[in-house]
This record gives structure tokens, C-alpha cells and sequence, in this order.
């Protein structure tokens, strides 16, 4: 998909030559792609970083996950709390 965008914008710059009304086509086009392409409407130049927040949430989540799992697992009790007490001494 993101090819045929790519061809549709140069095609359409190079038509451009012809009559610049395809050059303002193209740069709408252009826009378009960059500020609300992708699925939810943030484009490949995103500005306000919220990919990179909602994958810090889903880290978050998956590690507390990880942490309830092997602490009330009864496979390797010790070897969990062991390293639940090494991670917590890392994050002060």
C-alpha cells in the first residue's frame, strides 16, 4: 500500500509539469500520508508520541503480568522472588 502512495505522489508531481494544479494534488496527497495515514489517524510523522506511550502501558501490563505469574506459580518460588527482589533493587 504504502508503495502505490509513493507512485501515486510521484506520478502526480510529474504530471505536475503539465498543469501545476496535479503539483497541489500531490502535496495534498503528501499531507494526507504523513499527518492521518496509518490506522488510527497519526501518520508516519507523529509529533505527540503516543505509539510510544501506549507500548510503555503494554510493557507495564505485561511485566506486572509476569511478575503475579511466577510469584504464585509454585515452580521455582525462590529463583522468582530472587529476581523480583534484583528487579526492584534496579529501579531504585
Amino acid at each position: 500500500m504504502f508503495v502505490l502512495l509513493v507512485i501515486l505522489i510521484v506520478a502526480l508531481f510529474g504530471l505536475g509539469f503539465l498543469h501545476p494544479l496535479w503539483w497541489v494534488a500531490a502535496a495534498v496527497l503528501l499531507f494526507g500520508a504523513t499527518r492521518y495515514g496509518r490506522d488510527r489517524g497519526g501518520g508516519w510523522i507523529r509529533g505527540d508520541g503516543s505509539d510510544l506511550e501506549g507500548y510503555r502501558a503494554y510493557q507495564e501490563r505485561r511485566d506486572r503480568q509476569d511478575r503475579w505469574d511466577r510469584r504464585y506459580s509454585r515452580r521455582n518460588r525462590a529463583r522468582w522472588r530472587r529476581e523480583d527482589r534484583q528487579d526492584h533493587d534496579r529501579r531504585e
